[in-house]
């Protein structure tokens, strides 16, 4: 594992950038800006290399980031309807910026815009953490965050998620990687194959908010649960994907009970590269990408709807507002721990 200054945040930090390899020719590059996942260079069956992932060369273009490339989003990920929830009797009020609802905390001081601290270093590892008082961002309770970012030798990428709070509040983040197997300059991943173990989803109304329902896959255009190509039905007219232009659902992962799991299979046809995404948390947001701005990234490449696809390990969207959903209410009782995997196979 080696470091190197990646810039220097806009309040004078320094940013390094992390790359960790592995044997067989791995190696992904974080930095602890927004602990973000900037590179991902996974050979092919041939043993060609690229880099997989969206995202940008300079630390100055994410903070801009509209896609939220590759970031860590917290404490709260996905979309809060309303943008207010309620612990007890007392309700909190978030950032409204998504409509009237609140999407990934906050656009401009969310976890995914701030310096993380790094507070280990291994040989194949390293730890970024943050703390966040009382009120920040309009959550309660004084908290502690840590993510460890780890590489093996079986090509598996972990992703270790720990927080404690001294107040009950609500946490459930999440990695927004957008991820193309065929390059991230390579244009579209509808012609990615995906598998989600997941024989149910949770419909959203208008907003992308979830309805509180947990109904089937089956005989939509909402099932994975056989390989299938992306970009088979995702025009199809079908109320759910004309409200998100597409593919962007939480989907309830089959027989999650807070140990790891496999939850998903992507296969890009062109290169034949393989990834598993392995998860201790009950959902996964499939997103295929369809709202990513035409925007330069890195070497140039230039990235537009649908370049990239997102599988957000997570607890379920507005859980906190949804009293049947999985519970995102974590202190001093219940600390956050979840682990997210991304093995290349």
């Amino acid at each position: 594992m080696t470091r190197e200054l990646f810039g220097t945040s806009k309040d004078g930090k320094e940013v390094y950038a992390f790359t960790l390899e592995n044997k067989k020719g791995v190696k992904a590059r974080v930095i602890n800006f927004g602990a973000i996942l900037l590179n991902l260079y996974v050979p092919d069956e041939k043993g060609n290399i690229e880099d997989i992932v969206l995202g940008f060369d300079k630390l100055e273009d994410y903070y801009r980031n509209e896609s939220f490339f590759g970031v860590t989003i917290g404490p709260s990920a996905n979309r809060i309807g309303n943008a207010a929830f309620k612990i007890g009797s007392k309700e909190y009020k978030l950032e409204v910026n998504d409509g009237p609802n609140n999407l990934h905390t906050h656009m401009e001081n969310g976890f995914h815009k701030r310096v993380w601290d790094v507070t280990d270093e291994t040989d194949n590892s390293v730890t970024f953490s943050l703390e966040s008082p009382d009120g920040d961002l309009g959550f309660p309770g004084n908290r502690k965050f840590s993510l460890t970012y780890s590489l093996s030798d079986d090509n598996s990428l972990k992703l270790t998620y720990h927080a404690e709070s001294d107040a009950e509040t609500l946490i459930n983040m999440t990695n927004h990687t957008y991820f193309n197997l065929n390059g991230h300059k390579s244009g579209k991943i509808e012609d990615h194959i995906l598998k989600i173990n997941a024989s149910s989803y949770t419909p959203v109304v208008e907003g992308a908010i979830p309805t509180g329902e947990i109904v089937p896959v089956e005989k939509t255009p909402l099932d994975f649960t056989d390989p299938k190509r992306i970009g088979n039905d995702i025009e199809a007219d079908f109320e759910q994907l004309k409200l998100v232009k597409g593919y962007d659902h939480n989907f309830v992962i089959d027989g999650a009970d807070g140990t790891l799991r496999e939850a998903a299979l992507v296969v890009d046809p062109v290169s034949n590269r393989k990834l598993l995404a392995y998860t201790t948390l009950p959902g996964i947001q499939f997103y295929a990408g369809n709202c990513i701005g035409e925007e330069t990234g890195k070497e140039g490449a230039v990235y537009g709807p649908r370049t990239g696809l997102c599988l957000e390990t997570q607890y379920f969207p507005d859980a906190i507002n949804k009293p049947d959903f999985p519970s995102v209410v974590f202190g001093p009782e219940r600390d956050y721990d979840a682990v997210t995997v991304y093995r290349f196979i």
